[in-house]
């Protein structure tokens, strides 16, 4: 799987998001946070992700904007830190949760560990 984001990944049914804040676990790697919920994806593409920077923090929309994009970036990038060994598909919520203004490469590197941690997190519920 190449290194991209493409639309069938995107997270958009509400019912799939409704799901992901009523039964989702999470994991945290400050600033980031990490809401998974293991589903039954009918389409070919293992993963549905989504993004969110709060208005809490962000109030400006250029500002939320320009962290989304870093998420999605950083996600593209790492993507196949969430691909674990197990056919299991799942759909993610990928939140910046902090007024700090990171800079891409913090952001990469706290991405990186926040996938480990995820991993780790699954492999031990199996």
């Amino acid at each position: 799987m190449g290194n991209t984001y493409p639309e069938s990944e995107k997270l958009k049914r509400k019912n799939t998001i409704d799901l992901l804040f009523s039964e989702g676990k999470s994991v945290s790697k400050y600033p980031l946070r990490l809401v998974y919920v293991p589903v039954d994806l009918s389409e070919s593409e293992p993963i549905k992700m989504g993004v969110s920077v709060s208005k809490k923090y962000f109030k400006k929309a250029v500002d939320r904007n320009y962290f989304k994009r870093l998420l999605r970036e950083t996600y593209r990038h790492n993507k196949d830190l969430l691909l674990s060994e197990s056919d299991q598909k799942y759909a993610f919520m990928f939140f910046y949760q902090s007024k700090d203004r990171l800079d891409y490469q913090e952001i990469n590197l706290k991405t990186i560990a926040l996938f480990e941690k995820f991993r780790q997190q699954v492999q031990t519920q199996k």
